[in-house]
C-alpha cells in the first residue's frame, strides 16, 4: 500500500446547533483516486472546503501531505490543486496565456517553460495553444483548467464534478488524464453525481446528513449497503432520506 498522503480523523463542522459534518474520518494513500460522494446537503462541500484549508474544522481534524488544515491552511493551499465545477479560468485569454499566467500566479519562476509544455502535453492541449479559452469545447476547458490546477506539481488534486456537462468522448480521455496522474503518484479527490464514475475510483465515501455511511471500494461499498444495488441505487436512498 502505498504512503498516506491524506488523514482524516473525527472531522466536524457546526454552524450553530446544526452539524454539517459530524465526526468523518478516512484516509486516502497516495497515487489513489479517491471520491467524496453525497447528495446536496449531505456535507460533502463542507468536507472539501476544510480539506483545501478555505474553512477551519469545529472538531477534529485533517492532514494534507503533511500539513494541518487548522494550524496550516496557507501550507495547505500550496500542495493542493483545485478545480472547481464552474469554469473559472479567463475567456478572453488563449489557452497558452491561461497557462502563462497561473504559471504565473505560481510563481514557478526558471521551472515555467518546462511546467507549460507538461501541461499541453499531458493534458492535450499542444495542438489548441493559441485559440481563445472562450470557444473552447467543454472537454478542452476542463483540460486547461485541470492543466492550470496542476501547474505547481501538486500533491494532491480535489476535482469538483469535473466531467459535468461534457460529452462521453470527453469524459472518457479526462479519465484516462485522471489515471495517468494517479500513476505519477498525484493523489485525485473527486466528486461527482455520475455512478457510472464512481465505478472507476479506487475507493470512496459516501456521505449523508453530516455523516460517514460507508467507505470502501465501490464494491466494498455496495457490499454494506446490500450486494443488489448498485452505487446509483444507494445514492438515490441516500437523497431520499435527505428530502
Amino acid at each position: 500500500m502505498s504512503a498516506t498522503v491524506v488523514e482524516v480523523h473525527e472531522l466536524g463542522k457546526r454552524f450553530g446547533d446544526f452539524a454539517a459534518v459530524d465526526g468523518v474520518s478516512f484516509d486516502i494513500a497516495r497515487g489513489e483516486i479517491f471520491g467524496i460522494l453525497g447528495p446536496n446537503g449531505s456535507g460533502k462541500t463542507t468536507t472539501i472546503r476544510m480539506l483545501c484549508g478555505l474553512m477551519e474544522p469545529s472538531s477534529g481534524g485533517a492532514t494534507i501531505a503533511g500539513a494541518d488544515i487548522a494550524k496550516s491552511p496557507e501550507l495547505v493551499k500550496a500542495r493542493i490543486g483545485y478545480m472547481s465545477q464552474a469554469f473559472g479560468l479567463y475567456r478572453d485569454l488563449t489557452v497558452d496565456e491561461n497557462l502563462e499566467f497561473y504559471a504565473g500566479v505560481y510563481e514557478l519562476g526558471a521551472k515555467k517553460a518546462e511546467r507549460i509544455a507538461w501541461a499541453k502535453r499531458e493534458m492535450r492541449l499542444e495542438e489548441i495553444g493559441g485559440r481563445l479559452a472562450g470557444v473552447l469545447s467543454g472537454g478542452q476547458r476542463q483540460r486547461l483548467a485541470l492543466a492550470s490546477a496542476m501547474m505547481h506539481a501538486p500533491e494532491v488534486v480535489f476535482l469538483d464534478e469535473p466531467t459535468a456537462g461534457v460529452d462521453p468522448a470527453a469524459r472518457r480521455l479526462f479519465w484516462t488524464i485522471i489515471r495517468e496522474r494517479a500513476a505519477d503518484g498525484v493523489t485525485m479527490i473527486v466528486t461527482t453525481h455520475y455512478m457510472d464514475e464512481a465505478e472507476r475510483f479506487d475507493r470512496l465515501v459516501f456521505l449523508s446528513r453530516g455523516k460517514r455511511m460507508a467507505l470502501g471500494t465501490p464494491s466494498e461499498v455496495k457490499a454494506q449497503f446490500g450486494a443488489h444495488l448498485s452505487l446509483e441505487d444507494i445514492f438515490v436512498q441516500l437523497q431520499e432520506k435527505e428530502s
